[in-house]
């Protein structure tokens, strides 16, 4: 076996060909030995060369793991588009109603924060699986207790303040979901393709959106009362089955190969949202704008395009319901595709072009929606998400690539959850008062959409220009 002092290059014959400080000297020597340490138990090979199932494996936890938190999610958005405003917070204005079920959903978002801030400071200090398995429990025991509840007409206003409970676990665990999910498939991806791996945890939104759509399109053809009842319940009861096969997948994955060399070098810090704040608070403050439309634009063309076109345009619930499915289909495959274009043109280029796309999409969007009739409605809603998707499958490998490994989680989930709680969680509102405040007519709420857009733009925009300054500073200290 090849001695650790030889398999590093030598340490001390390196030392007396070339002078250092003491305090260097000794730093580095420490850093040998703990090379050597791991070498010799078999950890540093684990860390630096892991098994080449890894990667596939890895992304496919994430996307499943992902899938099942975000169809958790999607259920809870469609039930307060469709039910509970009925049941929890009846009155005799529908809009009234309809507000503040909305209202609930936005406690998820505002929560997220939280999430991202708690499991990223895990993520960041034990590992990232281990706060992914946390995640992933929390979410599927809220969800299954939500379908548990009695209505407002069994127990009064106890009724709204468990669901608002259960919403906040919901939103703390997806704020700790999503940027673990991202980094346990970008870290381990195969050098230079972060992009199209990370994108696989983006591809759960979709897929999630598709097995609740299907759960809630089952349970809405059924009697009005036998919904009203039950039949709302069982797409939320559904989750428990969900949640053993996630925390069975997610058992096969290793912890993340760079998160575990930044452990053996011991550069984990011991506070990383402080060192976010520290170092990089302008950094978190123009992700925080480049994701706007990815989340923004999600939960328009679902949560509130559900509201808006049964209230205003008049069609039935199963059929936006249908027209939505056919959409997710379209999302589902437009994603991966996406993430494999941006490898090719470069993600900061294909972000742009994907946000000023978006910034145009919402009018014809809007003209065909109006027509009322499926077709139309598919190719107008699906001209809105294809730039919207493509947009949302880059922007995470592109974001977590701008943040030192040791505060990587912690970062990403604060300027992802905080435009969570701001665009996600205000959209659905924002559209309801527009649709409400100027009826019949639907170029404000495309104003609107295109406005989110533009903030990504303008993001990602500057992002670029200051990827661009560092990488040239460095080009010149390099040549000097």
């Amino acid at each position: 076996m090849i001695g650790p002092d030889r398999q590093f290059g030598g340490t001390p014959k390196l030392l007396e060909a070339y002078p250092v400080t003491a305090t260097a000297a000794s730093r580095f020597k420490k850093v040998r030995r703990n090379l050597s340490a791991s070498v010799l138990k078999g950890d540093y090979m684990t860390a630096s060369t892991p098994s080449s199932r890894q990667p596939v494996r890895a992304a496919t936890a994430a996307f499943i793991g992902t899938m099942i938190e975000w169809y958790d999610f999607y259920i809870y958005a469609m039930a307060a588009a469709l039910v509970f405003g009925e049941l929890f917070f009846p009155s005799n204005d529908p809009f009234f109603s309809t507000m503040a079920s909305f209202a609930t959903f936005a406690v998820g978002f505002f929560a997220r924060p939280i999430g991202g801030i708690v499991f990223g400071h895990l993520g960041d200090k034990i590992g990232r699986k281990k706060a992914l398995m946390t995640t992933l429990m929390m979410m599927g025991v809220a969800t299954v207790c939500i379908g548990l509840l009695p209505s407002f007409s069994k127990v009064g206003i106890l009724a709204p303040v468990l669901l608002v409970l259960l919403r906040v676990v919901q939103g703390i665990a997806v704020g700790g979901e999503w940027g673990g999910a991202v980094l346990m498939a970008g870290e381990h991806a195969p050098k230079g393709r972060r992009t199209f791996f990370a994108s696989f945890a983006q591809l759960g939104s979709p897929a999630g959106l598709i097995l609740a759509l299907t759960a809630f399109r089952a349970v809405s053809s059924m009697d009005k009362a036998a919904f009203l009842d039950w039949g709302w319940r069982l797409p939320f009861l559904a989750s428990a089955i969900l949640l053993i096969v996630g925390i069975l997948i997610r058992l096969g994955v290793n912890e993340s190969p760079e998160f575990q060399q930044a452990k053996e070098l011991r550069k984990t810090v011991k506070l990383p949202i402080a060192e976010v704040f520290r170092s990089s608070s302008g950094l978190v403050f123009l992700c925080i704008g480049a994701n706007t439309i990815g989340i923004a634009g999600v939960y328009f063309t679902n949560t509130f395009m559900i509201a808006y076109t049964t209230q205003y345009v008049g069609v039935t619930k199963a059929l936006i319901l249908d027209c939505l499915f056919a959409v997710a289909i379209i999302q589902f495959c437009v994603q991966p595709l996406a993430a494999k274009l941006a490898e090719r043109i470069g993600s900061a280029r294909f972000l742009k072009l994907a946000a000023l796309a978006a910034m145009i999409s919402p009018y014809p969007m809007f003209v065909l929606v109006q027509s009322g009739e499926v077709v139309p409605m598919v190719i107008g809603i699906a001209l809105a998400v294809v730039c919207m998707a493509g947009f949302y499958s880059v922007i995470a490998g592109y974001v977590s690539a701008l943040f030192p490994t040791n505060v990587r989680y912690s970062a990403i989930s604060l300027s992802y959850q905080v435009c969570g709680a701001v665009a996600g969680g205000l959209t659905p509102l924002a559209g309801t008062y527009l649709a409400h405040r100027f009826i019949g007519q639907w170029w404000p709420l495309a104003v609107f959409y295109t406005c989110l857009a533009g903030i990504s733009l303008l993001s990602i925009v500057v992002l670029d220009a200051r990827s661009k300054r560092r990488a040239a500073a460095g080009e010149e200290l390099l040549a000097v």
